[in-house]
């Protein structure tokens, strides 16, 4: 994207999507918001999280389809709803893009990666994605928003993504309510 900046990291090993866009820096509110969305049952919160987050939107392609990082069906039957999947409703009612919640599924369930670090976390996230058939077909040279709470690590966006590009995906950009940022 032109005027964008890359970190070192990014240059060294240049991660599988193309660009990456949060609503807000991570802090406390970002992770309170975050934090009663996901568990304490309080789904309309998706409705703000993607209105702000819906700024971002023109900065991908006008043709991209709204794909939500899948949860694995035991963490959906535990949480009740997948608060990623609520968020990319919302953004492509709001944005008027199309979005395909089944498009990627989860097909390994990996363990919570709050606590690991950063190479434990891309090793949990190792094959945890796949696209079956019929989403190849639906997304055979189509570019991808890949909606996310929270960018902590990389590890579940990287995974996604390269999953996503494997099955036919032009390009794949991530759009998240707050981004983690380090001082590394």
């Amino acid at each position: 994207m032109p005027g964008a900046s890359e970190c070192g990291a990014c240059l060294a090993d240049p991660p599988p999507f193309a660009r990456l866009r949060a609503a807000v820096a991570y802090g406390d509110i970002a992770r309170k918001v975050a934090l009663k969305l996901k568990y304490s049952r309080r789904p309309g919160i998706a409705e703000t999280l993607a209105r702000f987050m819906n700024r971002h939107a023109g900065l991908f392609p006008p043709n991209a389809i709204i794909v939500p990082v899948p949860l694995h069906r035991w963490r959906i039957w535990s949480r009740g709803y997948n608060q990623a999947a609520l968020i990319a409703t919302a953004l492509s009612r709001m944005s008027g893009r199309d979005a395909d919640l089944h498009l990627l599924h989860r097909v390994k369930a990996t363990p919570v990666l709050r606590g690991l670090g950063r190479s434990a976390r891309a090793r949990a996230m190792r094959g945890a994605f796949a696209v079956d058939a019929k989403g190849k077909a639906r997304l055979a040279g189509r570019p991808v928003i890949l909606v996310d709470d929270i960018y902590t690590s990389g590890a579940t966006a990287q995974a996604c993504a390269a999953a996503l590009i494997r099955a036919g995906a032009e390009e794949v950009g991530i759009l998240c309510w707050a981004r983690v940022i380090r001082d590394d």
